[in-house]
């Protein structure tokens, strides 16, 4: 399973974004092969408009199956739960607060 964090961080240890359309980036972390991969959300971030339909287009493109956010406008939450993507709200600061909270079921879905 994939899971993706919004963050300006490349590891696991960096804080979570509150934001998700206009978040730095992605940090996507696959449970399966214990391994991470950051993707770059530049180019949304700085749109003037569409910011979180388009990142969430990406999130998808990524093979991702959760979102851990502080936050997803409502246009985003549509498109990514419409590709089955499970959004999780959650205002931990560290992605391995987020990671361990989610594992334990203490986040719940939005």
């Amino acid at each position: 399973m994939k899971i993706a964090f919004t963050t300006a961080s490349s590891t696991l240890n960096g804080e979570l974004d509150p934001k998700f359309g206009r978040a730095p980036g992605f940090l996507i972390y696959d449970t399966d092969q214990k391994n991470t991969q950051y993707l770059n959300n530049d180019l949304n971030s700085d749109s003037a408009q569409g910011a979180g339909i388009q990142a969430a287009q990406e999130v998808i493109a990524a093979g991702v199956q959760y979102l851990v956010t502080g936050s997803c406008g409502p246009k985003a939450t549509q498109v990514l739960k419409s590709a089955g993507v499970k959004i999780f709200k959650s205002d931990s600061v560290t992605l391995n607060e987020c990671l361990e909270l989610l594992n334990s079921g203490k986040l719940t879905e939005a």
